[in-house]
């Protein structure tokens, strides 16, 4: 799920973190900082020359005070934002991109949904593909658990344990790549244009 009109650049430049877009667009010091290890209660615009511009979205889902409550002593909040903020991240049920798209923060806005054959995306990414079983960027309203282990290696990852305790479709709830996507025009099948449960326009049919 990207931000509307994202596509031509993430064609161009890759399906980028938000560490990566910093780099990419050469943001440093305590803009940086704070766009990667603060909390963000709005979406920020960023630019540079000979680039369109990017939005790095909000984390209205998240809080500080819900990290306290979630994370072990020895990781602070923005620890875990600096953590996410390396990621890029892939829903893998079309609920849970539905809940995201119908929310109160984002049902009246227009998103860029990049639909990606996961077969292809795991053959080429590998070694720098992580899962997740909760939704690691959400406290409200339940701050789940999380730690450095919540995001593990495909041939890592339990998925027995969570097969007796999740019905299909929730036993992975995220997959995440390292830094960035820089080949996904590879792995797209369709880019389509939704606003809360409805299709606007496909953009790319592969």
């Amino acid at each position: 799920m990207a931000e509307r009109h994202s596509w031509p650049s993430i064609r161009k430049h890759g399906l980028r973190s938000t560490s990566a877009l910093l780099d990419l667009y050469d943001v440093r010091g305590a803009k940086r900082e704070a766009l990667e290890r603060e909390h963000r209660p709005s979406s920020t615009t960023i630019s540079s020359p000979g680039l369109y511009d990017a939005v790095i979205r909000d984390q209205k889902a998240m809080s500080d005070s819900g990290l306290y409550r979630c994370l072990p002593s020895h990781i602070t909040p923005s620890d875990w934002y600096a953590l996410l903020n390396s990621k890029v991240f892939f829903w893998l049920s079309e609920e849970r991109l539905h809940r995201m798209t119908t929310s109160r923060e984002y049902h009246l806005r227009e998103h860029e949904i990049l639909e990606v054959n996961t077969r292809s995306l795991i053959d080429a990414h590998f070694s720098n593909i992580w899962l997740c079983p909760i939704n690691s960027g959400c406290t409200k309203p339940m701050p789940h658990s999380r730690d450095d282990a919540s995001f593990t290696r495909i041939q890592e990852y339990k998925y027995s344990h969570w097969k007796t305790r999740r019905r299909r479709g929730e036993r992975v709830v995220e997959l995440t790549v390292v830094y960035a996507v820089p080949d996904i025009q590879n792995h797209i099948e369709r880019v389509i244009v939704k606003k809360g449960l409805e299709t606007l326009s496909v953009l790319v049919q592969q």
